[in-house]
């Protein structure tokens, strides 16, 4: 599965659930006060925008937005709600394409480092990420933490969401360090809707040395934008890293 071809027209269509999912207010609205905390006086970069979940609304905070996206119909949705103007998208690879200007602030939420399939690629995304950040300047990534403490032994897939209407689970191929979400759609009658989308998953402390060979620092790691502390029990951290001051 390609990551061009995953997020297509379709995919992109649909994505946005205004005030449902992580398109809820007491999702969205804490992600957007600590970035705009984060950013400051200064500009943002987001890798892998989408359709402007995040920068839509931390654009109308005041913070100039820049973003990369690799698909151009989730941007076609994005320009639905803000122009070029507003918020400037170059279409590439979060982990190199490389768009004008430093930033003190760049960010990328939503577990959207795993969509990089391999460990080059994403300490190549960190390395993208020091590339655009002025001196003391910060690098936020929101991330899942791996459930393989819930597979038995020769189990290879959890749910980790079922209600009506929707299964999520996720299959592990835990020597290759991939997991694959099949995000399963229903209704009373008998059609279903599957979506699946493949990343590799990355532990806490592997996060970290990517960042360190890329120069970072970890400043702050907790367990949700609200500022939660992370602990071993914690589904998910968001952590930031900053590049040093010069001299």
């Amino acid at each position: 599965m390609q990551q061009g071809k995953i997020w297509d027209a379709d995919v992109a269509q649909r994505y946005d659930t205004p005030g449902h999912g992580m398109f809820a207010p007491e999702v969205l609205g804490p992600t957007v006060d600590r970035l705009a905390e984060l950013a400051g006086e200064g500009a943002a970069l987001e890798f892998a925008i989408g359709t402007g979940r995040v920068a839509v609304p931390l654009a109308e905070r005041g913070v100039s937005v820049t973003g990369i996206e690799l698909s151009r119909p989730m941007v076609e949705q994005l320009r639905t709600k803000a122009d070029e103007a507003t918020i400037p998208v170059v279409i590439g690879d979060m982990a190199t394409t490389v768009v004008p200007g430093t930033y003190s602030l760049v960010y990328l939420v939503y577990n959207t480092i795993s969509n990089l399939l391999t460990q080059a690629e994403q300490v190549a995304c960190f390395r993208n990420a020091a590339r655009h950040l002025e001196p003391g300047g910060r690098f936020v990534i929101e991330l899942w933490v791996p459930e393989l403490r819930k597979l038995p032994p020769g189990q290879t897939a959890t749910v980790w969401q079922s209600e009506p209407g929707y299964i999520g689970l996720d299959t592990y191929d835990v020597l290759r360090q991939h997991v694959v979400s099949h995000h399963i759609r229903f209704d009373e009658t008998e059609q279903a809707q599957l979506f699946r989308s493949p990343h590799r998953y990355i532990w806490p402390a592997e996060l970290d040395l990517m960042a360190q060979l890329a120069g970072f620092e970890l400043e702050t790691r907790h367990a949700d934008w609200g500022g939660a502390a992370f602990t071993a029990e914690s589904r998910s951290h968001v952590s930031v890293y900053r590049m040093p001051q010069t001299s």
